[in-house]
């Protein structure tokens, strides 16, 4: 009774694969092609769209749909390999998505603020922002989330529906650093502007252009304060504002140009007797 059973198993398997064997190795072909095309096609797109100096955001989006496409396509030539019908799949998927959409409302959101922020451009990789209560470089742009990258390192991950709407600041990649330093009125301001540009002259994160500015300020009470105005990036800003002031500093005490500090002369007078 048990070897019937299997017999006849193995009957249906072997009818199946008989019939079936061509269609479902078109199937697969159709599929690993498709998937192959799908690759290529996104890679090459992207590329050429970054070729032409597209934004890199849209770039990859644009590069993203196109592999989606070519895969549906695939899959919809795939099932028709079988002959299968599309229909009750469309209305069975209809019926899903009317029934999860309340679900994947928060999904949705982040998609559609993706896309707005990819089609607008607010910002793109590289620039400095602070969004949602954080500051960081932007790594990479999704349709669902908008990732960061701290002056610490930190990778923080931001759902795209917190960002649209709200107050977003966009520093770029360089932000200019304002500060400015004192010097006593018996100090020659030419050495110390001299001194001071041969400073910032030595570090590589201050780029040529914009050019550095170096120069009389103000003529205070007790000191001449010399002004200085150069760029950093943004990720680095303080790390290398510290850093440029030590470095003044030691570059005005190389030279012999004094930084006064507050003083005052006491003078008593005594009064004579008969005054």
């Amino acid at each position: 009774m048990e070897n019937m059973e299997l017999d006849k198993a193995l009957g249906v398997a072997t009818d199946f694969v008989v019939n079936y064997s061509f269609q479902i190795f078109g199937a697969m072909v159709i599929l690993i092609v498709g998937w192959l095309l799908a690759g290529w096609l996104a890679k090459t797109i992207t590329r050429l769209l970054d070729g032409r100096n597209m934004d890199p955001m849209l770039s990859r989006f644009l590069g993203g749909v196109s592999k989606v496409l070519v895969l549906i396509f695939t899959v919809i030539l795939a099932l028709d390999k079988f002959g299968i019908s599309l229909g009750p799949f469309v209305a069975a998927l209809g019926a899903l998505t009317l029934g999860a959409s309340f679900a994947v409302q928060g999904i949705l959101s982040n998609y559609g603020a993706g896309l707005t922020i990819i089609m607008t451009r607010p910002f793109t990789l590289g620039h400095t922002v602070t969004m949602a209560g954080v500051r960081g470089v932007v790594e990479d742009i999704t349709l669902a989330s908008t990732i960061l990258v701290t002056e610490d390192g930190e990778k923080i991950m931001i759902p795209n529906k917190h960002i649209v709407g709200e107050i977003l600041t966009n520093s770029f990649a360089y932000s200019v650093v304002e500060t400015s330093v004192g010097i006593s009125y018996a100090s020659d301001p030419e050495t110390a502007i001299e001194a001071i540009n041969n400073a910032l002259k030595n570090f590589e994160d201050i780029p040529e252009e914009p050019a550095s500015q170096v120069g009389i300020e103000a003529f205070a009470d007790s000191s001449i304060n010399i002004g200085v105005r150069y760029w950093a990036p943004t990720i680095k800003y303080y790390d290398l504002q510290y850093k440029v002031n030590l470095a003044v500093y030691k570059a005005l005490k190389e030279v012999g140009v004094e930084i006064p500090y507050p003083q005052r002369d006491v003078r008593i007078i005594k009064e004579t007797e008969g005054s």
